[in-house]
């Protein structure tokens, strides 16, 4: 907090001899111009005190005079100047949020100006997009997520290429945790499911539904997408899905002949999102999960991955998940009963579960 006292209200009282209550940090000393006596005080230090009542929060101090700076009692009649600062406990906290990308207008040597619009749309008929005021979506594990991304251009004979597409946390292509979902054309996720189209410029495509693990309650689909000539061999769009072995031997695009470069556009990125993790009306049926859905299940005793039966540890073969990802949960109904869970895509079993936040 910060005071200002104007010197013609002390007469008498020079800016040297004021202090506040606690004046031993240097920090906490008064300042003073040809006018003022001012101070910029620390909620927590330079004896600020703290009361509270049902609404605020209010923090004190006082500046008062003193012969001796080492002195703690006086029996000298003291110039006294008590302030505070009053917070209250509770306040509205507005934020602009927008959540639904819109299209993006692009322009690429031999294609001109175009567009790429990616949407999430309710089932697999691709009929009418979500309407962008409901986002962000909400989708429960599991359920899966039709996308579509389409390019328009007023050139017939083009096709578009969805070269990858990956999930992050925040919508931020460089964020280090990501997930594949398509890479260099390939399907990565096992749940993904690529869909039929009415035209060449129209990719669609679904998945499964899934989390980060973590205290990441959201995730954005971002993709990467490029233009070509329609039946123009070698470019990056005739080549389909390849492995970085055989990717490695087709010419670079900086290495087309001049007619090749102009069949291909350039790379360019869309994204859309964020998408959060609710609960199925089964789910919350269930008194396990009224606990956060960012726990994890970890076997109450500290042992190696298998099962537990009769004294005797048992290897259980990993659970099929995808690392850093969690798609289903399955607590225990009963907390003494023996319960399994999954913890970084292995099961283990163990008695009365511990809950621990990741």
């Amino acid at each position: 907090m910060t005071i200002e006292l104007e010197k013609a209200s002390l007469p008498g009282h020079h800016a040297d001899h004021l202090r506040l209550n606690d004046a031993t940090n240097t920090a906490c000393r008064l300042k003073s111009n040809t006018t003022h006596i001012f101070a910029v005080i620390p909620l927590n230090d330079c004896g600020t005190d703290i009361e509270e009542d049902d609404i605020n929060l209010r923090f004190k101090n006082a500046i008062t005079t003193f012969d001796n700076v080492a002195d703690v009692i006086t029996r000298k009649h003291l110039l006294e100047v008590d302030f505070y600062c009053q917070y209250p406990k509770r306040g509205n906290v507005t934020q602009v949020f927008t959540a639904h990308r819109p299209k993006i207008e692009v322009w690429d040597k031999g294609f001109g100006t175009f567009t790429y619009q990616f949407e999430f749309y309710p089932n697999d008929q691709y009929l009418t997009a979500i309407d962008p005021s409901t986002y962000p979506l909400v989708y429960v594990l599991g359920s899966r997520i039709f996308m579509q991304i389409e390019a328009t251009s007023s050139i017939n004979n083009t096709v578009l290429f969805v070269e990858s597409c990956r999930a992050t946390p925040y919508d931020n292509q460089n964020y280090q945790q990501t997930y594949s979902i398509i890479e260099n054309g390939c399907n990565v996720d096992q749940t993904v499911e690529i869909h039929s189209t009415s035209h060449q410029r129209q990719f669609q495509f679904s998945m499964e539904a899934f989390k980060f693990i973590g205290s990441h309650d959201q995730v954005y689909i971002s993709c990467t997408v490029l233009m070509c000539e329609a039946g123009s061999p070698k470019t990056r769009c005739s080549q389909g899905c390849v492995n970085s072995t055989k990717q490695s031997g087709w010419p670079a695009a900086h290495h087309h002949r001049k007619r090749e470069l102009i069949a291909q556009g350039q790379r360019h990125f869309v994204s859309q999102g964020p998408l959060r993790l609710g609960r199925s009306a089964e789910d919350n049926k269930s008194p396990a999960l009224q606990l956060n859905l960012n726990l994890v299940f970890i076997a109450g005793w500290s042992l190696a991955p298998g099962e537990i039966s009769g004294g005797q540890q048992k290897p259980s073969a990993p659970a099929e998940s995808e690392p850093g990802l969690h798609r289903r949960m399955s607590p225990c109904s009963r907390w003494h009963d023996q319960c399994s869970g999954l913890v970084q895509g292995q099961r283990v079993k163990g008695q009365i579960p511990t809950f621990v936040h990741v």
